[in-house]
């Protein structure tokens, strides 16, 4: 029994001093790593900064700063195993456990993939901040690209998409340099005098603030008979930006149509 307890405290004593030994290290790995994690971010704010300011793209400016912090904060963590003498420890265990080409192959195989599919679109950019775009069946507002996925923005749901699907998949852009197309139909009972009623929504297509008449086609027209209706679709631009939605120059401009065709007495049906 005395033997038992002394080997209990012996291997008791062999673990404190290992643990001894490992603590500065894990200390000096702790510094290193929360080091490059404020430098890197400091960098990133900074390169983002200048970059927004001399490429006039968000876009392509937030990605390539994200991509260095990325790159300094793996640089960081190499370092930290190479200071620490584990860079042959943890080669070992990987090579030894027969793990390495199981994480190459399938653990890495969706960020590898959205990481390459980031770099496409930062540089194609089908699209830019403030975009209104509908992938894999979402419709939202750009907010940002990211190295692994692109955010976009719903009626103030924030949406991530996967960069990969936004290249496997069809993208549908629906701005033009700050612009956004919209449209709507409204019926009207047949009969009535459509010249005077398209001319009524044009005006209020040419009056509407947000509406651009300048180098876009905005139109009514109309579109088909259905019954006893006559169908007219109406089409405009509108200027975006990153706050307002797609939806609130829509429901204004439905309003205004229908406000003056009941004023001069038009039955919308």
């Amino acid at each position: 029994m005395t033997e038992f307890f002394s080997d209990i405290i012996q291997h008791l004593k062999t673990y404190y001093k290992d643990i001894v030994d490992i603590t500065p290290k894990f200390l000096l790995a702790v510094g290193v790593v929360l080091i490059s994690w404020i430098i890197a971010s400091r960098i990133r704010r900074f390169a983002d900064r200048k970059l927004k300011r001399k490429m006039h793209d968000d876009l392509l400016a937030s990605f390539i700063a994200n991509l260095i912090n990325a790159i300094l904060i793996i640089v960081g963590i190499l370092f930290m195993f190479r200071l620490i003498g584990l860079t042959g420890v943890v080669q070992s265990i990987l090579a030894g456990a027969g793990i390495t080409a199981f994480i190459i192959g399938f653990a890495l195989k969706d960020i590898g993939e959205n990481f390459l599919a980031g770099i496409l679109l930062a540089f194609k950019r089908p699209f830019s901040v403030g975009d209104i775009i509908e992938s894999n069946g979402v419709k939202g507002k750009v907010v940002s690209l990211n190295l692994r996925d692109t955010q976009i923005r719903n009626d103030s749901k924030n949406i991530f998409i996967p960069n990969a699907l936004l290249i496997k998949n069809t993208l549908i852009n629906y701005s033009s340099e700050g612009f956004l197309l919209q449209d709507f139909t409204i019926g009207l009972e047949y009969g009535s005098d459509y010249e005077k009623a398209l001319q009524l929504i044009k005006s209020v297509l040419k009056d509407y603030d947000d509406i651009t008449n300048s180098g876009y086609s905005n139109s009514a027209i109309v579109a088909g008979v259905s019954g006893s209706t006559i169908q007219i679709n109406v089409k405009y631009w509108v200027k975006t930006d990153h706050i307002v939605t797609d939806g609130k120059h829509r429901s204004e401009v439905i309003i205004k149509v229908t406000e003056i065709l009941h004023e001069n007495s038009y039955t919308i049906k």
